[in-house]
């Protein structure tokens, strides 16, 4: 169902991924995921974590005005638990769209984390009630209630393209998106690439420390 009109909407039924599913994706590296989707479908460095914790589940998309934070608030209610709430603040990096009173909302709510691309504030108390948050800034402004916005329509993260239903995977090295119709192919990619891994990390551990296809690229090139 979908309350208002273009610009400033609310979708509530959005197509989701099965849990089970989505909770398979805990146990894997977001290097590992992006390497599976062909090293696309990540967000930029830009997007850092802030309190320190990993993060995984279903995307709810807020596109919000710059200095605007009414539709992330109702995001919140929005969500469903573990579902993590991605907001893109269309450049704004001054204006926190989060911070410890809304933190404790969703903690209560048992939401998943936050991504927003843009500012956040409060990291101290939104690292001591740990919840996973992420951002490209930090910042000690505040924001109106105001609107427009959107709630569960595409927007884009950290130069990534996220729909809502997408699964959301965080960790110290980044984020990474996975689009819901292609959860069940990409996690089958991972776990075979993380297989490999494990193969080659045997092979370096029995001493085999180089490996041979590079000089075999380096000779097809003409370099040796």
């Amino acid at each position: 169902m979908v309350h208002g009109k273009i610009g400033f909407r609310i979708r509530t039924d959005v197509p989701r991924p099965p849990a089970e599913l989505v909770g398979r994706f805990r146990e894997h590296a977001t290097s590992n995921i992006g390497d599976a989707m062909g090293r696309f479908h990540f967000m930029d460095f830009g997007i850092r974590p802030r309190s320190g914790l990993p993060l995984c589940g279903v995307a709810v998309t807020v596109d919000a005005r710059p200095g605007d934070n009414l539709m992330v608030h109702k995001a919140l209610e929005v969500a469903k638990p573990g579902d993590i709430v991605v907001v893109n603040t269309n450049g704004n990096t001054t204006s926190a769209v989060f911070g410890e009173l809304m933190c404790r909302t969703a903690v209560g709510a048992k939401l998943g984390g936050i991504i927003v691309d843009g500012a956040i504030r409060d990291i101290d108390a939104i690292t001591a009630l740990g919840f996973p948050a992420y951002s490209r800034a930090v910042c000690a402004g505040g924001c109106d209630k105001d609107g427009p916005g959107e709630v569960n329509f595409p927007i884009a993260c950290g130069n990534a393209v996220v729909t809502p239903g997408d699964i959301i995977v965080g960790d110290v090295d980044g984020v990474v998106v996975v689009a819901r119709e292609d959860a069940e192919e990409v996690l089958r990619l991972t776990i075979a690439l993380v297989e490999r891994e494990r193969a080659r990390i045997a092979e370096i551990d029995a001493g085999g420390l180089f490996k041979e296809e590079i000089n075999e690229t380096l000779r097809k090139k003409g370099v040796l």
